[in-house]
């Protein structure tokens, strides 16, 4: 019994330290917070196999409480040097394309979804939303 409460504190402690150097999004942390409150109810549950499976239930839902409730802020792209881009395929309104952006081929969608950007268009990346470019079309910019 007193193997266990120690196994689980030392590798709470380790899983806690560990997030330190590799940060997760608090997965790490979770996980070694839940292993931390295994160990100390290790002395009333004797059972290791029902002790794992404390473990797992209190990491899962942790993990899941996080994600429900802490979204990290979105990655957009600041106005770096080259904001250019070109299209592949057209970007029908309302659709996604493809350009090649940075000289990556990237997927896309226009800023106004109302107009169609031909392929071979010159275009400007506005932001970006995952891993969807958001861009506006030079004919924008030249009225």
């Amino acid at each position: 019994m007193q193997n266990t409460t120690n196994l689980w504190l030392v590798a709470g402690a380790v899983l806690c330290i560990m997030e330190l150097f590799l940060p997760t999004q608090f997965i790490i942390l979770l996980m070694g917070l839940s292993a931390l409150i295994v160990g100390l109810l290790s002395t009333w549950v004797e059972s290791f196999a029902l002790q794992i499976v404390i473990w797992l239930l209190l990491s899962l839902l942790g993990v899941w409480l996080i994600k429900r409730f802490y979204t990290p802020p979105r990655k957009t792209i600041s106005g770096g040097d080259d904001m250019e881009a070109e299209t592949l395929t057209s970007i029908a309104p309302g659709q996604t394309g493809r350009v090649l952006y940075e000289g990556n081929s990237w997927r896309a969608k226009a800023v106004d979804g109302t107009q169609e950007i031909a392929p071979q268009e010159k275009v400007y990346v506005v932001r970006r939303e995952g891993n969807t470019l958001i861009v506006a079309s030079e004919k924008m910019f030249k009225n």
